[in-house]
């Protein structure tokens, strides 16, 4: 290690900051959440700093350095841009035997500032030592998608009661089998879930409990023997919005979940990428429905996910898109409540909100739409949905989920009961992925247009007059110049003229269709900027 990891108590000490701009704002603004006294020295101090350290702990000095304002200091920062300054402070503070920081100058720091992570008191420092601070930056970002805010609640939780552990658990085997349990089970998930009561009365019976059983054997004979009798305690399920397949849509609670599962029930919309991000010893087990071929019928799902709940197991339900908007999460957890089973719903983004805004479609705009309405395409039990009569208002826009097959059936249906031959509908396939495709048109004639170019499910509708705007507004993998300067150019864009490449013959099936989407992703990391992809 080039550099040891340390962590300073700075609480009510003294710091001394030379320079008064941006940089020692930024430092500032970190040192006084550790709750340090500030001294800011600088013959010019920013209204920002001002403002930042207007508690009377701190004192502002309008004054050129001077070595004497050290007196005290537990540690040092310069921040000027004066170099031969910022090597004198240097000098000053080693003669003084005070540990010094010159911004962006690591030959003078004595220490570093790393980038952090801070779950209070869960603090995470992360360095480069000065080599790449963007990306400590970067390494930081990940962590923060990775570790929920409830670590710190669960941190303050363990704190409060680890001197009563401490007294009822005399040894150190016992207590780190306690609080691997605590940490890893039901008092963990009631803090994430928001539960601070639940979880300090679950917390408070787990030690009670293990404190009685100490009374006849030791805590590791305890935990043994509890583990030997066959009796599991009862497990959770997490319905889990899946988004529309781009991983970076997930939300931070839905990732969480996902890693800590010990099983996982996965929908055929779930894309190979956001599967991966699951536990990787987690169980995958596939129960995806597609129109007229069920892996597993829905009552057959909810008894999977009640007996693996009651085999004391964590189940994540992974569906596509949000589990209630046309995802039957609602169905499932009722059957859960049924049964007793402990659950919990994470939404996730809709293929509505996530196809319109890949596609440049706002599906509400002034002077377009006021409103906006989710309608399936089928219902229960395969009948489809006819209700023409209700999506004639030219001021709405109607998003058609599963209803890409149905398409003859639904313009005939929507011109016979009065809509006009000439609105606007936009056919968007695999929205949000690398190989997301959008093909608009008008009712008149976007039965005809997809019979040319056959854009594959998954794909929703989007009809109304904001899919005008597509044409304008589209943004997805458009960063290409060529490619942009073709969205000017009517003859040569396929999207203004309402047409797309015809894909060629051959092999379609799951596993290229996966292959490719890993390439394409990988072509989009290397800002190849794709826009439709033909999967041969």
């Amino acid at each position: 290690m080039n550099t040891f990891p340390l962590f300073f108590k700075l609480e009510d000490r003294k710091v001394l900051i030379v320079g008064g701009g941006d940089v020692a704002l930024r430092k500032a603004d970190l040192l006084s959440r550790a709750g340090a006294c500030i001294t800011v020295l600088a013959p010019s101090i920013s209204a920002e700093i001002q403002a930042l350290l207007s508690d009377s702990k701190h004192q502002l000095i309008y004054e050129n350095y001077n070595k004497t304002y050290m007196t005290g200091a537990r540690v040092i920062i310069a921040a000027t841009d004066d170099e031969t300054l910022n090597h004198q402070i240097h000098a000053d503070a080693t003669e003084l035997n005070i540990p010094v920081n010159v911004v962006d100058t690591p030959p003078l720091c004595d220490f570093i500032f790393p980038a952090i992570v801070d779950r209070n008191p869960i603090v995470i420092g992360i360095s480069s030592n000065g080599k790449a601070p963007v990306l400590a930056r970067l390494l930081r970002a990940r962590l923060e998608t990775l570790i929920p805010q409830g670590y710190g609640k669960l941190a303050k939780l363990a704190g409060d009661f680890r001197a009563e552990v401490k007294t009822k658990i005399p040894t150190l085997t016992g207590r780190r089998q306690f609080w691997e349990k605590a940490f890893e089970g039901p008092v963990s998930q009631l803090i994430f879930a928001g539960n601070e009561k639940e979880a300090v009365a679950q917390l408070q019976a787990d030690l009670d409990n293990t404190a009685a059983a100490i009374s006849e054997k030791n805590t590791e004979d305890y935990i043994s023997q509890k583990s030997q009798t066959g009796k599991n305690e009862i497990g959770e399920v997490y319905i889990v919005g899946a988004g529309p397949g781009d991983p970076e849509l997930l939300t931070f609670k839905a990732l969480r979940l996902m890693q800590q599962a010990d099983i996982v029930y996965y929908d055929a919309l779930v894309s190979p990428q956001v599967l991966d991000l699951c536990r990787r010893d987690a169980d995958k087990v596939f129960v995806g429905k597609k129109r007229s071929n069920h892996a597993v019928a829905q009552l057959g799902i909810n008894e999977l996910l009640v007996n693996s709940a009651k085999e004391g197991r964590r189940v994540v339900r992974l569906k596509g898109g949000d589990p209630f908007i046309f995802g039957r999460g609602g169905e499932e957890i009722e059957s859960l409540r049924a049964h007793g089973v402990p659950y919990q719903v994470v939404p996730g983004i809709t293929a509505a909100n996530a196809a319109a805004s890949y596609a440049g479609i706002p599906l509400t705009h002034r002077d377009h739409s006021q409103s906006v309405r989710f309608v399936t395409g089928f219902l229960k039990a395969g009948a489809p949905n006819s209700n023409f009569k209700s999506f004639l208002n030219t001021d709405e826009t109607v998003v058609f989920y599963m209803g890409l097959h149905s398409l003859a059936r639904l313009t005939e249906g929507l011109i016979d009961a009065g809509r006009r031959a000439d609105t606007p509908i936009a056919i968007i396939s695999n929205a949000s992925m690398p190989n997301q495709q959008v093909l608009t048109g008008t009712l008149a004639n976007i039965v005809e247009l997809q019979e040319q170019n056959q854009l594959p499910t998954p794909a929703l509708l989007i009809m109304g007059d904001v899919v005008a705007l597509h044409h304008d507004l589209a943004w997805y993998n458009l960063q290409n110049k060529q490619h942009n300067r073709n969205t000017r150019d009517t003859a040569n864009n396929w999207l203004r003229g309402g047409t797309a490449a015809t894909p060629k013959e051959g092999h379609t099936d799951a596993n290229q269709q996966a292959h490719a989407l890993s390439m394409v992703a990988n072509l989009a990391a290397a800002d190849n900027g794709l826009e439709q992809l033909v999967i041969n």
